[in-house]
């Protein structure tokens, strides 16, 4: 039982480095900067075939942008970006993303998390930006939001061209091979959506695609609100982050849901397949095991601390009050200077109405100033007296002259025992509170059923009451959309990709669903993608380094200023391109003319009648 207990890792994210750009990059010319644009997180890196040149993404950030106002009085608002947030959780509420599901729509973070980009990679952009850039972009993606990209990059950073891609596409064109065929079937699983895409003969066929707005966000989000309802007391410990690392750790996809569920009936099930989550928690909650010389010591310490809080603001007080009487004190020399009119300015400044009245406050913070000044040096001569031996005397724990705050009675009246005259001569030993539960696993999450429930959802999305088809439905209303030759042609390469895809179990719950819906005796083929998480990003690279040279798929900027910001150049991963078509309207006859002048000659006549 002990191996099933895994506690909660919540790593902090490291900032990321400020790398500096080798020659390779730039020489004989700039190489393309790949930038894999996810609404979970981005990953950027060159596309270069010089082995100098890593061949991986150099950054991987969550896309996600926090801008805090500041201390108060201090500087201005602060904008972090990435891993420099170091964890989502404190920040939360603040937490900014350029993205409606996939698709930015934020172009002002959008232009943060580039900043970051070129920032780090060592890319000087202040000028421009001298690299092509290759950036994914959603499947059927707005031309709206496209040409807002396009816009960012040419105008903003002055880029020599861009090239737009589908990341699954790219995952695809990655993963393929001498054997593989030209079409297939996509199931894109990210973050916000799941994609259904057929391709083909090696192209998209964008008519027929399909999206369920289901990812692991809502898987997260699902989880997150069933282990609260399960678990109230534990409301704020389990977050989101958290359920995250529980979605990509400790989840799995059932072959049969339902068959599942049966089996988690079972005790004996639950003991073997049930983890436990061990959240943070401190042994000071247990039963006090002090000693009675411990709790002396402890509160001499606190004793201590708090005479010290109030030495500080002794000191902080002399200070303010110092320097306002030094202000009053040089007003009152321009009086005696007899500078008039410049003291009557600095009376109506301080609020004053006369000098009787400003006499008044010099008094005051004269007798103010020299009181503070005899309670610090008091403090400051004051032998520590043994509190056990002997009765101390009480300190003074008026920081502020008269003024006494609740918490500070409240901390007298803890001490209060301290200073009984008499002391007992044997004290009795204080035995040990053993606790009445084991406090660890008071803070277990226990994960049983949890553990697919969440995944399910984009199987069936009922789960959360949502009104969509599941990923087998979706699959075979796209597969109906074809004829039998091209739907067995299809189902050949089922290929699955995304970062959630990488569930245990998916693989074959996809082969199940494939197996009821095809007719008897027919083949099928899935598979899944070699790094479901980075493969866009490589399939992205491979491409820019074999058409680094060549116009396809490269919009110039020549493009950019002929065509518009909406404007695509088709390649083998892009997104079909359809431009806007304005209908011309129809040039008005003499005989569409006529009933009109005959309306009006009529409404004439009547008028005249009138």
């Amino acid at each position: 039982a002990a191996s099933r207990v895994f506690p909660f890792r919540d790593v902090r994210w490291a900032p990321d480095p400020v790398l500096e750009p080798g020659a390779a990059v730039r020489t004989p010319q700039p190489v393309p900067l790949v930038i894999d644009n996810g609404s979970f997180q981005t990953r950027a890196g060159w596309a270069c075939s010089n082995p100098a040149v890593p061949a991986e993404p150099l950054l991987r950030f969550r896309s996600l942008a926090a801008r805090n106002r500041g201390a108060r009085g201090g500087a201005g608002a602060e904008t972090q970006v990435g891993n420099d947030l170091g964890s989502p959780e404190p920040l939360r509420w603040l937490l900014r993303s350029p993205f409606d599901r996939n698709v930015p729509v934020q172009l002002e973070l959008q232009e943060l998390l580039l900043d970051h980009v070129f920032q780090r990679l060592g890319v000087s952009s202040q000028g421009c930006v001298d690299h092509p850039v290759v950036l994914t972009e959603a499947v059927c993606n707005p031309l709206y939001s496209r040409q807002m990209m396009s816009e960012l990059l040419f105008e903003c950073y002055q880029v020599p061209k861009v090239s737009y891609g589908i990341d699954s596409l790219y995952s695809f064109y990655h993963n393929r091979s001498q054997n593989w065929p030209c079409s297939g079937l996509v199931i894109s699983s990210g973050y916000q959506c799941t994609h259904i895409l057929p391709v083909l003969e090696g192209r998209l066929d964008a008519k027929n695609c399909k999206r369920i707005n289901l990812g692991g966000c809502q898987a997260a989000v699902y989880l997150q609100r069933l282990l609260q309802l399960k678990y109230p007391g534990h409301f704020a410990a389990i977050t989101l982050s958290r359920m995250e690392e529980i979605l990509h750790e400790h989840s799995y996809v059932a072959e049969d849901y339902i068959e599942e569920l049966r089996k988690w009936q079972s005790p004996e099930y639950y003991e073997n397949n049930m983890h436990k989550m061990q959240l943070p928690f401190s042994n000071k909650l247990l039963g006090s095991t002090l000693t009675s010389e411990e709790k002396q010591e402890r509160r001499q310490q606190q004793l201590r601390r708090l005479q010290e809080l109030n030495a500080r603001r002794r000191e902080e007080k002399l200070q303010v009050d110092q320097e306002r009487l030094d202000r009053l004190l040089y007003v009152q020399e321009l009086l005696e200077d007899g500078q008039m009119d410049q003291f009557h300015k600095a009376l109506v400044e301080l609020n004053m109405d006369s000098a009787e009245e400003l006499q008044s406050y010099i008094n005051k913070l004269s007798l103010s100033v020299e009181q503070t000044k005899q309670k610090i040096l008091q403090a400051e001569v004051s032998i520590e007296v043994d509190v056990v031996d002997s009765k101390p005397e009480t300190p003074d724990l008026d920081p502020l002259g008269s003024e006494q705050s609740l918490e500070d009675v409240e901390s007298i009246n803890e001490f209060e025992p301290l200073f009984a005259e008499e002391q007992p001569e044997v004290e009795k030993p204080v035995a040990a509170v053993q606790p009445v539960f084991n406090l660890a696993e008071y803070h277990q999450l226990f994960l049983g059923t949890e553990r697919i429930r969440a995944p399910e959802i984009v199987f069936q999305p009922s789960l959360i009451g949502e009104d969509q088809a599941g990923i087998a439905e979706t699959m075979q209303y796209v597969l109906e959309r074809y004829p039998k030759e091209q739907q067995a042609i299809l189902v050949q390469n089922v290929f699955l990709t995304g970062g959630n895809t990488m569930y245990p179990g998916l693989k074959a719950r996809v082969q199940k669903e494939l197996l009821e819906m095809r007719p008897f005796q027919s083949s099928f083929q899935v598979h899944l993608a070699s790094s479901p998480v980075l493969d866009a990003w490589y399939g992205a690279r491979d491409w820019a380094v074999e058409y680094m040279t060549r116009d396809e798929g490269w919009i110039t900027r020549k493009d950019y200023e002929e065509k518009g910001g909406e404007y695509l150049k088709e390649h083998c991963a892009s997104n079909v391109y359809v431009p806007i078509r304005l209908p011309k309207q129809a040039p008005r006859t003499t005989e569409a003319l006529a009933p009109c002048r005959v309306l009006t000659s009529s409404a004439g006549s009547a008028c005249e009648q009138a």
